[in-house]
């Protein structure tokens, strides 16, 4: 699959509920998780991948890949956590980013089984930023105005750069 990047409008989209857990959402399941491998990622939302829906996957060191579809936050810690991020839609950018330490999480997997899951750390963690995907937000927008600034004009110079590399060979 291929991970759609900055500037792409389907990013800033909410997505739609799952309608139906199937066969081809196993299947999507297994290839965001496939993809999330082959992109050294921790996870990875439908919408990252040009699929407008609420799924995401997760496979955080030490724990088994995860699929979350049409997931609910139910509740999160009072306690904030700075911690830094990164995103496959945003390729080589790591900032501090400021979210609750704990989250409460309900969803449906990829045999369509209900769970509720709590989770701290990096779990937690990654759980809210891939959530936040299928809002259509990016952890660059929990940044302030001037941070966010900085780093969209650095992803310009870069999409650029690259752009003038492909029309010269």
């Amino acid at each position: 699959m291929k991970i759609l990047v900055l500037g792409d409008e389907l990013l800033y989209q909410k997505a739609a509920p799952v309608k139906k857990i199937d066969k081809s959402t196993e299947e999507l399941a297994r290839n965001l998780v496939e993809t999330l491998h082959e992109g050294k990622g921790i996870g990875l939302a439908g919408p990252q991948v040009g699929i407008p829906e609420r799924i995401f996957a997760v496979h955080v060191e030490g724990d088994v890949p995860r699929i979350f579809i049409n997931p609910s936050i139910l509740e999160t810690s009072q306690e904030l956590v700075k911690y830094e991020e990164g995103c496959l839609s945003i390729p080589g950018i790591y900032v501090d980013v400021v979210r609750p330490k704990t989250v409460k999480v309900q969803a449906w997997n990829e045999k369509g089984r209900p769970f509720t899951l709590e989770a701290d750390g990096i779990l937690a963690r990654v759980i809210q930023h891939e959530y936040d995907h299928l809002e259509g937000s990016l952890f660059i927008d929990r940044l302030s105005e001037e941070k966010r600034e900085k780093i969209l004009a650095k992803v310009a110079r870069a999409q650029n750069r690259e752009k003038r590399k492909r029309r010269k060979a």
